[in-house]
């Protein structure tokens, strides 16, 4: 790992803060509070080609890896779109991994070319009201009938699944209780949701509602066989192939709010009069900003080494769940200590501080838990007894 500066990275550094520079604190706001989505701003991104940073060339992306895709995120959330912007570009950048490393040839040069250009949009629908973070006993099921499958089941937390064309789904395909381990069994689709067997349904929430977030329910929907990817029963393995990705994004998703939210509450501190003086000139202003610093500054470092370790196909689990934790608690703990800056005027709309406070308490629950986290890093890494 090189830690001197990097042409590559400042020029992607420099062509994402072009794009941003035209959509304000103001106009993530506004389509926050509309729960409109950033069409505009997700055209110029598509047309700048940032979508496809890291889909191979040959499908017409940039050939980049999950290092060079985390950059373009961390500068989107560090713009002020937080987590509406970078929610609403994500899952197009990592997410089709696994039908890139899996998926058959035909079905790999039919989507991944419109997925890069920002023509396609794919959904994620692995979470169910009732399995939560226990993936291995989600109830969708997939049963075969000839040449298709025909799925029925319901999933929760699918974002932006009202505008997406596609979904990239988990199931079963048999059984919980007839499989010898409890991985085995579950299957990967990609499944069209422009039809009368899916109903769709927004969530309200308390945050991030420009990039609406649903419950989708399956009743019968007959998808061909092909769509199927990889072998059948083996999709908790593929899976695994855009979680890490994604634990590596969301991680530097938060380090850029929190970048936002220290950036915001250092300006204030330095502005605001009270008492005759700045108020950044007090230690109980000034320290915890400078704290916040240190932590995203580390956290920062823990992100670099994983998004390095995937992209060089080394085992990255452990970096990828310790990125995500630190960055989460780093980017959070900054945008609190932001709050406490503006003091009453934190919790008013027009400083856009408290928009960061909502956005980075996201990252401490999703796509997976802090608990859940430590729940792997004590048993797989440690070798400490499972606990659940």
């Amino acid at each position: 790992m090189d830690f001197g500066d990097n042409e590559i990275y400042e020029s992607i550094r420099e062509g994402v803060r072009q794009v941003c520079a035209d959509f304000p604190d103001e106009y993530w706001s506004d389509k926050d509070k509309n729960h409109e989505f950033p069409w505009d701003f997700y055209e110029k991104v598509a047309e700048g080609g940032w979508i496809g940073i890291a889909i191979p060339e040959e499908f017409g992306g940039g050939g980049k890896g999950i290092t060079e895709a985390s950059i373009v995120l961390e500068e989107i959330a560090a713009s002020g779109a937080a987590m509406n912007g970078c929610s609403a570009i994500h899952l197009s950048m990592f997410g089709m991994e696994p039908v890139r490393k899996y998926g058959s040839a035909e079905l790999v040069a039919e989507v991944l070319p419109r997925v890069a250009s920002g023509e396609l949009h794919v959904a994620f629908g692995v979470t169910e009201p009732d399995a939560g973070t226990d993936t291995t006993k989600i109830r969708t099921r997939a049963e075969r009938d000839g040449d298709e499958y025909v799925i029925t089941g319901a999933k929760v937390w699918t974002s932006k699944a009202p505008y997406c064309d596609m979904c990239l789904l988990l199931v079963r395909t048999t059984p919980f209780e007839e499989v010898s381990s409890p991985t085995e069994g579950i299957s990967l689709f990609l499944v069209d949701l422009d039809d009368d067997a899916v109903e769709i349904t927004p969530i309200p929430k308390v945050g991030r509602n420009a990039v609406v977030s649903c419950e989708v329910r399956y009743d019968g929907l007959r998808v061909p066989a092909s769509r199927l990817i990889g072998d059948e029963g083996e999709g908790f393995r593929y899976i695994l192939d855009g979680l890490n990705p994604e634990r590596i994004l969301i991680a530097a998703e938060a380090f850029g709010i929190g970048k936002a939210a220290v950036r915001k509450a250092v300006e204030y501190a330095k502005e605001r009069v009270v008492f005759d003086r700045p108020i950044g000139m007090n230690q109980g202003i000034a320290f915890p900003l400078a704290e916040a610093h240190m932590k995203l500054h580390a956290a920062e470092l823990v992100i670099r080494e994983a998004s390095w370790r995937y992209d060089n196909d080394l085992p990255c689990a452990e970096a990828a769940n310790t990125a995500k934790y630190l960055a989460s608690e780093a980017g959070f703990f900054a945008a609190d200590r932001a709050m406490q800056t503006f003091g009453g005027f934190g919790y008013a709309s027009e400083y856009h501080v408290e928009r960061y406070w909502r956005e980075a308490r996201l990252m401490k629950i999703a796509p997976v838990s802090q608990e859940m986290v430590l729940n792997f890093i004590s048993s797989k890494t440690l070798g400490l007894p499972k606990s659940y």
